[in-house]
Parts: structure tokens; C-alpha cells; sequence
């Protein structure tokens, strides 16, 4: 029901110290969760304050921070590298490639990796 609602008001996602619930109905919807835990049931939810600083698995997020989520949880960008992220996340996924292809090939020496993860930084 809340991430209904949200994104009726335009919201792409929902980041809380609280749980979520109803993953894949929510997923359905293309609605991004961040939560501290999963709950299984209907809790006595409340909103008590909107935009608030939350603390989520260590991190602090505040209003207006520039945020990258997934699957595996969600990181704070200083604003200042944001720009640089495409190019260096490019760089970092040929290099990651490079090393995977090696692997994967009939030259794959275990000694030989070394070099190649020297190569890698």
C-alpha cells in the first residue's frame, strides 16, 4: 500500500530505517525498496517524519544526497565524483573483463594470474 502511494506522488523508491514487506508485489510495481529488514507481517506503521535522516546497515542517508541502489543495498556518492563515475566504471568493467576472459581461457595458468591481476589495479 505505501509504495502505491509514493509512487503515485512520483517517488521511484523508499529507503527506511524500518521493514518492508510484499517484495515481489512491490517489484511488480518497478518501485525500489532500501530497508534495514524484512518483515513478515503488517506492523503498526506510522509515519512520524518525512525526510529525515535514516541510518541504514551503517550508513546515514540525509535528504538530497546523491544515492546508487540495487540489489545488494545502497551507497552515497559525494557529489563532487559523480561525474567521473561513468568513465571510471567503464575503465573498471573492460579491465574486470579482461580477467574473466582470461580465465575462462585454455591458457589459464594459475601462475600466470598474478601478472594478469597486476595488470588488473
Amino acid at each position: 500500500m505505501h509504495a502505491v502511494i509514493l509512487k503515485a506522488q512520483g517517488c521511484v523508491a523508499y529507503v527506511t530505517d524500518g521493514a518492508v514487506r510484499d517484495l515481489l508485489r512491490v517489484r511488480d510495481l518497478k518501485f525500489q525498496l532500501f530497508a534495514g529488514n524484512v518483515a513478515v507481517s503488517h506492523a503498526y506503521a506510522h509515519l512520524f517524519d518525512l525526510g529525515a535522516a535514516v541510518k541504514i546497515g551503517g550508513l546515514e542517508v540525509k535528504q538530497g544526497d546523491l544515492l546508487h541502489g540495487d540489489r545488494h543495498g545502497i551507497l552515497s556518492i559525494p557529489k563532487e565524483v559523480a561525474t567521473e563515475i561513468p568513465a571510471v566504471a567503464g575503465k573498471l568493467q573492460r579491465t574486470e573483463q579482461k580477467v574473466i576472459d582470461y580465465c575462462r581461457s585454455k591458457e589459464f595458468p594459475v601462475g600466470k594470474l598474478r601478472q594478469v591481476m597486476k595488470n588488473f589495479r
